[in-house]
């Protein structure tokens, strides 16, 4: 084993926090921002790169922060490590309503393939980096980009995904076929590819855009309900606009009740 052994628990139901225990001298690393909460004794410090025991240089350590700069994070990552003489806890919470998915990479081949930004925390030797997609059909209508993360190594890893969680098994295969903006992550052994949806009505007044991912089996699949994009849209056309009120949705009667309360702002 080349990642530190950490144990962990998995709080809440909507808006869920994972908690990691780490025995003396253990560290965990995670995304800035990520942070909830920890017992005193734990040394938190900004390291550059993903913070992985195999980077040994300096050109390591820039080709690491380079591919985390290429996939949306930041340039640098934060770790956590116990400085007690016992175990000792810290906490980490998603940014916002979904689960947290304990991938254990041991199980997993040694790689895991994600979207960007879903990357929460993960033990120490454990690599984030990039996956480059070899078919221009994923990079120009996958959703996400020419770039996914891939997670590396032999440890424990989270990522957080947006409403509910559904955890497909493929048989070998077995097509399953996903919004492209649904997907939370796939085994390495799945193969990912861009599908048309087709026909002009489909097109033009379906309302699900003009792609979908395909995924075959074998390998298991992550899907979340709810992507961020869709809730950052709803959020964004729900707002007011130009300084006035956001609309009652649903509502008849919006307008004359703002008249009644006393706002003339329409």
């Amino acid at each position: 084993m080349q990642a530190h052994e950490i144990d962990y628990q998995i709080y809440g139901e909507e808006m869920q926090y994972v908690e990691i225990e780490l025995d003396p001298q253990e560290v965990v690393i995670a995304e800035a921002g990520s942070f909830m909460m920890m017992d005193n004794g734990i040394k938190m410090e900004t390291i550059f790169g993903d913070g992985s025991k195999q980077q040994s240089g300096i050109f390591d350590k820039l080709l690491s922060a380079g591919k985390r700069v290429l996939t949306g994070e930041s340039l640098f990552m934060t770790a956590y490590t116990n400085q007690n003489y016992g175990k000792s806890k810290v906490s980490f919470a998603a940014p916002y309503p979904g689960k947290i998915v304990a991938i254990d990479l041991s199980r997993f081949g040694g790689k895991f393939i994600c979207q960007k930004s879903s990357f929460l925390c993960a033990a120490k030797g454990v690599s984030v980096g990039i996956e480059f997609s070899k078919k221009l059909g994923r990079g120009f209508f996958g959703g996400e980009g020419f770039i996914m993360e891939k997670i590396e190594g032999d440890g424990m890893a989270f990522v957080h995904s947006g409403g509910t969680l559904a955890k497909k098994e493929l048989a070998a295969n077995e097509i399953l076929k996903v919004d492209t903006g649904c997907i939370v992550g796939f085994t390495k052994d799945v193969d990912y590819d861009i599908e048309f949806i087709g026909g002009i009505k489909n097109s033009l007044f379906g309302g699900e855009g003009l792609f979908f991912a395909t995924l075959r089996g074998p390998g298991t699949v992550y899907v979340q309900s709810l992507p961020f994009s869709r809730l950052a849209d709803r959020i964004i056309e729900s707002a007011p606009r130009n300084g006035g009120s956001s609309r009652e949705e649903g509502s008849l009667l919006g307008g004359l009740g703002r008249m009644i309360d006393g706002d003339n702002s329409f």
